[in-house]
């Protein structure tokens, strides 16, 4: 059994979900010299599921390598990915407030999905699982989006809101995972902990 894993995320939110379910991990983040951004490159008419799925892959493997390079006791190492689709297009994270603005005139009254992708490696073999969520959102008016995007949440999040803070309000219905629409589905993550003894 290990008594616990790398997480290789800088997301708080990711760390919070662990942390409810009891899992003790270690933060295993990029290093600064690292373009980790580069991973998450959208290849052209690559579909959101095996966009998220491959760039949760490689975040792994890049830990692998990172954890290597520090010379760090070997444990297990869970990577994950999320991000937004409406209809056949991928919404990533807003560059500019004109960005996530338009990723939220887009949404505003419609239905979405939310995949995020989690893979599980002790280095030499990897397994992952999907979570897929559907999440519908109220009408927003001009001044509540102008107001959000002011409040500066929309960036660093898929799709340009976030579901655990100001942007509740603006959510109607959802349709799966809560937990993966935050960032790191619980059931899926759960699953590949006790696939590799991971006790918590």
């Amino acid at each position: 059994m290990c008594s616990f894993v790398y997480l290789a995320s800088q997301s708080p939110r990711r760390q919070d979900l662990l942390k409810q379910i009891d899992v003790q991990f270690r933060l295993l983040a990029p290093d600064r010299d690292e373009d980790s951004e580069a991973l998450e490159t959208l290849h052209p008419g690559e579909s959101a599921r095996r966009y998220v799925i491959r760039v949760a892959v490689l975040k792994a493997g890049a830990a692998v390598v990172r954890l290597r390079r520090r010379g760090w006791p070997t444990a297990p190492i869970l990577a994950a990915d999320t991000t937004v689709a409406l209809d056949r297009t991928v919404l990533g994270k807003p560059a500019t407030q004109a960005d996530a603005t338009r990723m939220l005139e887009r949404l505003s009254g419609r239905q979405h999905r939310v995949l995020t992708a989690v893979a599980l490696t002790d280095g030499r073999r990897l397994s992952w699982m999907l979570s897929e969520s559907r999440v519908t959102l109220c009408e927003l008016s001009a001044r509540t989006i102008r107001s959000y995007v002011a409040s500066r949440e929309p960036f660093d999040k898929a799709g340009g809101y976030a579901i655990q803070g100001r942007a509740a309000a603006f959510v109607r219905q959802v349709s799966g995972s809560f937990s993966g629409v935050v960032g790191l589905p619980l059931c899926e993550t759960a699953q590949l902990l006790r696939e590799y003894q991971v006790r918590f």
